[in-house]
């Protein structure tokens, strides 16, 4: 998945409903707009929160 300038490598077999990540993001709306991308294309659901972890800026996806 890539977003904000670099190529993430997601497993997304092992995104299994309940779960969530963290992906660090500067421009969110970017970010927001690939996991949409890769949700439709997955055929699944997930709610997000623009969060900071460990200082740093991004989203936590969760699966539905």
């Amino acid at each position: 998945m890539l977003t904000n300038g670099v190529d993430y490598q997601i497993r997304w077999a092992e995104f299994q409903p309940g779960s969530s990540m963290f992906i660090p993001a500067i421009d969110i709306d970017s970010a927001v707009a690939a996991i949409k991308k890769e949700s439709e294309r997955l055929e699944f659901e997930f709610v997000y929160k623009v969060v900071v972890e460990d200082d740093i800026q991004g989203i936590r996806v969760w699966r539905l």
